[in-house]
């Protein structure tokens, strides 16, 4: 755990929590799924934002605007996913392939974990 994640919140821990399992949150879902309200929402990911614990990207979700919340990319050691210089194939239980979005899902996953 970072610095910064263990000075949060209750509140913000949840959020971070879910923007992480769900890999990426509309805004306007964010606060639904944490039931706060949408100003606190607000203040729960402008918290993560400055802590640089989530990436916020202004997008267009169901003709409004809104923002992307997703997990910022932290520095992860991947040495344990390694045989060599090449990607073990024992780290999953799915065939998956290096190209595909689920395996990068999968990793950004057990690096959180």
């Amino acid at each position: 755990m970072s610095t910064a994640e263990a000075d949060l919140t209750e509140d913000e821990r949840a959020g971070l929590d879910l923007v992480r399992r769900t890999g990426g949150i509309h805004q306007s879902e964010f606060w639904k799924e944490l039931d706060v309200s949408s100003r606190k929402g607000s203040r729960i990911v402008e918290s993560l934002a400055e802590k640089d614990l989530i990436d916020r990207e202004e997008t267009v979700y169901e003709g409004h605007n809104t923002y992307l919340l997703s997990p910022t990319a932290m520095d992860l050691d991947f040495q344990l996913l390694m045989a060599g210089d090449m990607l073990s194939p024992f780290v999953a239980d799915d065939e998956l392939d290096e190209q595909s979005d689920a395996f990068s899902q999968w990793v950004m996953r057990l690096a959180y974990q």
